[in-house]
């Protein structure tokens, strides 16, 4: 995918992102585009120096997206880990391979930055998610849970 590039999300890029977090089955119920907390959370994540959201850019359009939260750890001998958090892609991009690349480059990041571990979570509803996260060598090692508030 020559034309594709990945960066740091910018304010303009959040109708993009949003539209791709509710472009699903599951976001579709909870997600909003003209809610203003988007731009304030936005806001928070781009402050922090140990996040970053991203988008994956085809010719000056968002087609991708996921966050990358580098947590320091005292396991792994100290080593910090990387979450990967929120993958989306856009629709019309899905099946082409986009997906295995904006990952693999969000390895990549985190091998570079001297990560231990990468990590993320995946909701137990999306079984296509479980194969595809397997095929790049995640292994289900954990049982998860989350309580919404």
């Amino acid at each position: 995918m020559d034309d594709l590039a990945f960066r740091a999300a910018s304010r303009a890029d959040l109708p993009a992102i949003v539209a791709m977090l509710a472009d699903d089955s599951l976001g579709t119920a909870r997600e909003s585009a003209d809610d203003p907390s988007y731009a304030a959370a936005f806001d928070q994540i781009d402050a922090d120096p140990r996040n970053t959201l991203v988008v994956a850019d085809r010719a000056g359009e968002v087609v991708g997206t996921m966050q990358l939260t580098y947590i320091p750890s005292l396991t792994y001998r100290g080593g910090e880990r990387l979450q990967i958090e929120a993958v989306r892609i856009r629709a019309d991009q899905r099946g082409r391979g986009l997906g295995r690349e904006m990952i693999q480059w969000a390895i990549d990041q985190g091998r570079a930055r001297g990560c231990r571990l990468v990590q993320l979570t995946t909701d137990k509803r999306r079984d296509d998610a479980h194969r595809f996260y397997a095929s790049l060598g995640f292994a289900a090692t954990h049982e998860g849970m989350k309580l919404t508030l």
